[in-house]
């Protein structure tokens, strides 16, 4: 499956944005979906995964409560709402898929399909 992350840009803190994550080739809803972010310095760490289905959804506890995570398997794509957007959530974001059929998890191991990325600043 190829992916493409866009939506990223310049927000205050406070604010909101829209990262909208499109797949192309295999059938979409074969793959759990999971979004990451990396910021300058720092390792790819996790932000939120979901289900095949959307059924299930799990979040990092920096950004639990702020962002949502949200999938259209008719429309082949993942979307993840930022809300209330803080400085330290400035970080190039990258959406991600399992091999079919895995469950969704917090490693980035465990993904070895990766979208380009989408850079997402807030300033202060």
């Amino acid at each position: 499956v190829q992916l493409q992350a866009f939506g990223g840009g310049l927000v205050q803190a406070g604010g909101s944005l829209r990262l909208s994550c499109a797949a192309s080739g295999r059938t979409f809803s074969v793959y759990a979906m999971g979004w990451f972010r990396q910021a300058p310095g720092k390792e790819r760490e996790f932000v939120a995964a979901i289900g095949r289905s959307g059924e299930k959804t799990s979040y990092a506890v920096s950004v639990k409560g702020r962002f949502t995570i949200s999938r259209d398997n008719v429309k082949n794509a993942v979307i993840l709402q930022m809300n209330s957007l803080k400085p330290e959530d400035t970080a190039v974001y990258y959406c991600a898929a399992p091999k079919p059929y895995a469950v969704p998890t917090s490693y980035p191991g465990n993904y070895n399909n990766w979208g380009q990325g989408t850079q997402v600043t807030v300033s202060s």
